[in-house]
């Protein structure tokens, strides 16, 4: 038998021919999650702002009703979830696009509404995917210098040129905890053409206190050009990985044609449905956090540490440099007490967060902390 043999052109072995990704894919650093404790190990993470008290009851026993089903494709549309966030929030259901946590939304927006030669702005210290998801649909992202850690709407506004198709906003910052007030908001709003998309990242929305701040539902419900986000991986469900988002009727049509055809599965949306509807377990995760993100911020705020004013499920403390930064991770890691670096991911050398945990983690992290601060 004579085994036909592939000849390549001008000379080029077939070993040396492979696929090769689109430009500037090979030059995205890739995302960093919080580290966790050694398998097995009894470490308490404190790196991924997670909920300490667990998932909602109600939640745990819808995601283990849907065990009988799970030969079933799931609803496509997550009709069971949008249902729940529109009775619960007040929204249109017919305005909701869930998805495989919002980072899948996130990815979304940027693959439809960005291209080659495009321009996406957002504050120097937000959340790192945003650049991921910008360049990977072959766009440039605008870095805009902040103040005091907090989003600067001017600067923001500068920033825009005739190639800005998309303003990403974290509201409330992750890693800083800052945020803009609703007034802010609008006036960043204001400032943009309508052909610009100014995307609201409310991942911690739940968690805020401060009387001058909202979500940006109003705004959406008034402006085609605003989208805001939400997920639930703060609340407890974080396994389950649901994303949700509002927005316009044209964009809600656009993300439909091209997200997955069964992109939420059923146990998560069963899940996060029960947990929509479980109010009083998130009025108890708000009252744990909104306590105990005061008593660590009074705590450790000293001639020694910044702690910048959060309105997150988290704390980001700055120590006087990186030096003293890797040595308060190590310690705290030593006892068991996984933190996130965040100079690695942000540039902030010199900064920590830290996740609102239990009240013996955050005793045991402003313990070491203090005593630490006393003999360096």
């Amino acid at each position: 038998m004579v085994r036909a043999v592939f000849q390549p052109r001008n000379g080029i072995m077939s070993d040396d021919i492979r696929p090769v990704p689109q430009p500037g894919i090979l030059d995205i650093a890739a995302y960093l999650p919080g580290k966790s404790g050694a398998a097995g190990s009894n470490a308490v993470k404190l790196s991924a702002n997670e909920s300490p008290l667990g998932a909602s009851p109600k939640a745990i026993e819808a995601f283990q009703s849907a065990a009988a089903q799970l030969e079933i494709y799931p609803e496509g549309s997550s009709k069971i979830l949008r249902t729940a966030l529109s009775e619960v929030h007040g929204v249109d259901a017919d305005r909701i696009v869930c998805g495989n946590g919002s980072d899948d939304l996130l990815h979304l927006i940027a693959q439809c509404y960005l291209g080659e030669g495009d321009e996406a702005v957002m504050n120097r210290y937000g959340f790192s995917v945003y650049p991921i998801i910008t360049r990977a649909a072959g766009a440039r992202i605008v870095l805009v210098d902040e103040i005091d850690y907090t989003a600067d709407v001017d600067a923001l506004l500068a920033a825009v040129t005739a190639k800005t198709k998309i303003v990403w906003l974290a509201n409330p910052n992750n890693p800083t905890g800052t945020y803009l007030s609703d007034a802010e908001v609008r006036r960043l709003h204001a400032g943009l053409r309508p052909d610009i998309l100014l995307v609201i990242d409310n991942a911690y929305a739940e968690y805020v206190t401060a009387e001058d701040y909202d979500v940006g539902q109003k705004l959406v419900a008034e402006a085609n050009n605003v989208v805001m986000v939400r997920t639930f991986s703060k609340m407890g469900l974080a396994a389950a990985r649901i994303g949700w988002l509002v927005g316009s009727p044209e964009l809600v049509d656009v993300l439909n044609r091209v997200r997955g055809p069964f992109n939420v599965n059923l146990p998560g949306q069963l899940a996060a449905a029960a947990a929509t509807r479980d109010t009083e377990f998130t009025a108890r995760l708000q009252a744990h956090n909104a306590q105990w993100r005061d008593w660590i911020a009074q705590e450790l705020d000293s001639n020694h540490m910044h702690v910048v004013p959060s309105q997150g499920n988290f704390v980001m403390v700055l120590f006087p440099d990186a030096e003293h930064a890797r040595l308060a991770f190590d310690t705290l890691a030593e006892r068991g007490l996984i933190v996130r670096e965040i100079g690695p991911s942000y540039g902030i050398e010199a900064g920590l967060r830290i996740s609102i945990g239990s009240e013996q983690a955050m005793r045991g992290v402003v313990g070491i902390l203090k005593a630490l601060v006393e003999i360096s």
